[in-house]
């Protein structure tokens, strides 16, 4: 019989386990303890558990951690890691240190269903939600977890695709029986997606990013499929009823293509969609993979846009480029792996 994880387990859900296994309630709180505040690697190390406890928790579970299969390292100190989940399938975490900051980049998805134009998740397809264990596991088992100071969900899958699991792993990161972290320490980035976009908000205080990279809904659909079912000016409207202009952030990520979105004509068609909502832009310089035909801005563009922006009220800045030289598009290390199994 396989054996269920703990690791990744809420406290209500760990208390259900302890009253299946006939365990005293407070059993649950301990458990929680050497799971998320002490790097333990076996149910035998929970040394305030009795033995009969600890036994019973083996028979049916096992903690679930496991440490990254490969890692490539890039020349500015950026690190990918590829993580192994559910057999056969691969997820990237990244880890970005930058002077006093250090953030990992998490997946929250096997693949990814949203097929944007400019993403290689999108071109592997769906195949599979990672569970709340599986988030935490990239930032459990990370070499360097100890200097970590920021999260983003910026990496494989779309995480309000899988609101449930996602939203389980944040309550652990911020949780005082988990890691106790400021939820103003993890970014969410979403391309928008209507069945959870407004519960997301409703239900946590992190900060939220939403994939734009058009202001035009046509262009955007072209680009991202998602627009279709969900229109930014939906987005926008649902953003005017909230509150961003004080401790919670809310971003529009803006990749700059050449001759494709890159010109003060969109600038300005972004200045009228985001208008009175508490924002800031972050323009990203586009990371290029293979079979697709689109190229980046060069940086006088884009230095060009975010003026015009910051000097009509809309602050913005340009996202410095990092791990270039390490497959640093989301999905192409994982995609690789993929393929070397085939």
């Amino acid at each position: 019989m396989d054996k269920r994880f703990l690791f990744g387990l809420t406290l209500s859900e760990l208390q259900g386990v302890v009253k299946s296994l006939g365990m005293p309630a407070f059993a649950a709180k301990q458990i929680a303890s050497w799971l998320y505040q002490k790097k333990i690697g076996s149910i035998d190390e929970m040394s305030n558990l009795s033995l009969k406890h600890r036994e019973l928790l083996k028979e049916e579970y096992e903690i679930g951690l496991h440490e990254p299969v490969e890692a490539m390292r890039s020349v500015d100190g950026t690190i990918k890691y590829l993580y192994q989940v559910d057999g056969n399938h691969f997820v990237e975490a990244v880890y970005i240190p930058d002077d006093e900051r250090a953030t990992l980049c998490v997946s929250s998805q096997v693949g990814c269903k949203m097929n944007c134009k400019f993403c290689m998740t999108g071109k592997q397809g769906f195949s599979a939600n990672l569970t709340a264990g599986d988030i935490l596991n990239q930032i459990h088992s990370l070499p360097e977890k100890e200097e970590l100071t920021n999260i983003v969900f910026m990496g494989m899958g779309e995480p309000l695709d899988n609101i449930d699991e996602v939203l389980k792993a944040i309550e652990v990161m911020t949780s005082s029986y988990g890691y106790g972290w400021s939820p103003k320490r993890i970014t969410v980035s979403t391309c928008g997606l209507k069945k959870s976009f407004r519960r997301f908000i409703d239900e946590s205080d992190c900060h939220l990013a939403v994939s734009l990279h058009s202001p035009l809904s046509a262009q955007r659909a072209e680009l991202m499929p998602a627009e279709r079912a969900f229109s930014l000016l939906e987005i926008a409207d649902i953003l005017r009823e909230y509150d961003f202009s004080k401790q919670r952030r809310l971003s529009f990520e803006y990749i700059v293509f050449k001759g494709v979105n890159d010109s003060l004509v969109y600038a300005k068609e972004l200045l009228k969609l985001l208008r009175g909502i508490d924002c800031r832009i972050n323009l990203i310089r586009f990371h290029a993979i293979p079979g697709v035909a689109l190229e980046g801005a060069d940086m006088e563009t884009m230095t060009a846009f975010r003026d015009y922006l910051t000097s009509h009220g809309l602050f913005t800045t340009i996202r410095a480029s990092r791990g270039e030289d390490i497959f640093a598009a989301c999905g192409m290390l994982s995609t690789a792996k993929q393929e070397g199994l085939k």
